[in-house]
């Protein structure tokens, strides 16, 4: 009995999944694609110090130059706690470097920052306390899964605003849609820009030298949909 109720319910589905493609094919329908885009300003810039002693003159100690950033830092409102992580776990043990008869340690960290005025207040402070080497790591907005939806959500309607346009000379009309496809590409962070930001150093009075004003490259995010919208007549 069990054997002849097997196929059976197979036939069944096979004949279920039959109908309904063959009552999609007959649903008279016509499909559209529509992109959008934008271009937003990066507001989490990391940056990546790396304090050594042989970067400060007088051969500073590594915790000399540690306590000297992190006391700029929290001058310029950066809160350590949050924005500053050791990139480099082994310099916990301070990480040495033989460099013939010299010792020399090294620390590596990473510091966020949310605009390019405090990223270049922040470069301008490094070099006043003779640490050289700082580069940008990466950049990242904030808000990205919101604004992709908000994108998606342009795009499906922009998908139907050409299926109107297109039958309206018809006279007929764009009913449901059968099938929505989000063609989009995943966002990714940017890493290693440093060669795309612009800095502009701007003065007050010819001589008196302000924080690097730092315009980094707008991050653009697009969305594709591909829509099939029922027509009626």
């Amino acid at each position: 009995m069990k054997k002849v109720i097997i196929p059976i319910i197979g036939l069944l589905f096979s004949t279920a999944i039959f109908a309904q493609s063959k009552s999609f094919l007959d649903v008279p329908y016509l499909e559209t694609s529509a992109q959008v885009d934008t271009l937003v300003t990066p507001d989490k810039i990391y940056l990546n110090i790396t304090i050594q002693e042989k970067d400060s003159k007088g051969r500073n100690s590594v915790e000399e130059q540690e306590n000297k950033m992190a006391q700029r830092l929290k001058a310029l409102g950066v809160d350590l706690d949050k924005q500053l992580v050791i990139k480099d776990l082994s310099s916990n043990f301070q990480k040495y470097f033989l460099r013939g008869k010299e010792v020399l340690k090294s620390k590596q960290y990473s510091l966020l920052v949310y605009s390019g005025k405090q990223a270049g207040e922040v470069l301008m402070a490094l070099e006043q306390l003779d640490i050289a080497n700082a580069f940008l790591e990466k950049t990242e907005y904030s808000k990205m899964d919101e604004l992709e939806l908000e994108l998606k959500t342009r795009a499906v309607k922009k998908a139907k605003q050409k299926a109107t346009a297109l039958t309206k000379p018809l006279g007929q009309k764009v009913g449901l849609a059968l099938h929505i496809a989000d063609n989009s590409q995943p966002y990714y962070p940017r890493y290693n820009q440093a060669p795309m930001m612009e800095m502009k150093t701007v003065s007050a009075d010819m001589g008196q030298a302000q924080p690097l004003d730092i315009d980094f490259e707008k991050i653009k995010v697009e969305t594709t949909v591909n829509v099939k919208f029922a027509l009626s007549n």
